[in-house]
């Protein structure tokens, strides 16, 4: 926190900004089986924004480290924030939906990564606990509700471009 800065009361010191890719076939969402916090849980292909990187980068890294799949991002899906009672860490997940190509081969997956799963709804149900946050479900849901945003609506102001846009201006190009 930048010095003398006082967070407001009950505000949380920082926000994980991480992305899922939502990704269906033939009713099936493909789901990742990963070590995270001493258990076993499912998630989307999902993970944490990385210096430097757009949102829509970060998605198609993400997908690609945990389970060799091609993603190409063709709507936002949604923002959603989720505070975990149990770590009282607070996170914001942006998500995508889109297209997808398989591995080729046998890929090697992210570390953490026990396996890559089809499941549909239901069986995502019966985890229970074994979701690794709300937000797997609600993800599902709101793709099942057919909610879908432009990716447009998404604006990443990168600071290479800025100052050469700024120095274009300035000059009349």
């Amino acid at each position: 926190m930048p010095a003398g800065r006082i967070p407001a009361e009950g505000m949380p010191f920082s926000i994980d900004v991480t992305v899922a890719a939502v990704i269906e076939h033939d009713e099936r969402f493909l789901l990742v089986e990963e070590h995270a916090c001493g258990q076993v849980v499912y998630n989307q292909p999902a993970g944490h924004l990385e210096p430097n990187e757009s949102l829509i980068e970060a998605v198609v890294r993400e997908t690609r480290e945990e389970t060799g799949y091609r993603f190409e991002p063709r709507y936002l899906l949604g923002v959603y924030l989720w505070r975990n009672e149990g770590t009282d860490a607070t996170f914001l997940r942006v998500a995508f939906t889109g297209a997808f190509v398989p591995p080729a081969s046998p890929p090697r997956l992210d570390e953490g990564i026990i396996a890559v799963h089809w499941m549909a709804r239901n069986q995502l149900l019966g985890l229970g606990s074994r979701l690794r946050s709300p937000m797997v479900l609600r993800c599902i849901d709101d793709y099942r509700a057919g909610i879908r945003y432009p990716l447009d609506c998404l604006t990443h102001l990168d600071p290479a471009k800025l100052v050469s846009d700024t120095i274009f201006q300035r000059i009349g190009v």
